[in-house]
């Protein structure tokens, strides 16, 4: 993706709710849940294996206050946090983010599995008692 084109690399400033060297955060447009934000690498790069460790610190350390902010707001009960890499995984936007979905009780019928639900019929597997 041409990074003029990008609309992470032409994110407007008033979006950004939190920032630091090498990343930034911004609300999601189409949020599954109350507070959903994304985490966006400054770098214009698709794959998350292509990050430094600095770049990976910072988005870690904005995922970290992005609970926060949710928290203090919201009360969520827990959070996914979720990356896309590759179209065969679901990756749209061709700029390296991070979904952080605060999870509220009640949100789903029956939340187990987590992020394993995003293929379906995998979300539920035997565990000991």
């Amino acid at each position: 993706m041409d990074p003029d084109r990008c609309p992470f690399c032409t994110m407007p400033s008033d979006r950004i709710v939190d920032s630091n060297e090498h990343a930034f955060v911004v609300l999601d447009a189409y949020p599954v849940s109350p507070g959903h934000s994304l985490v966006v690498s400054k770098r214009h790069v698709a794959d998350v294996f292509e990050l430094t460790e600095r770049e990976i610190g910072d988005m870690l350390r904005l995922i970290q206050s992005t609970r926060d902010r949710i928290d203090q707001a919201r009360h969520a009960g827990g959070y996914n946090l979720g990356v896309n890499v590759g179209r065969d995984a679901g990756q749209t936007v061709l700029h390296v983010h991070i979904h952080v979905i605060p999870r509220y009780r009640g949100h789903t019928e029956d939340p187990r599995g987590g992020v394993r639900a995003v293929i379906p019929g995998r979300a539920r597997y035997p565990r000991p008692e």
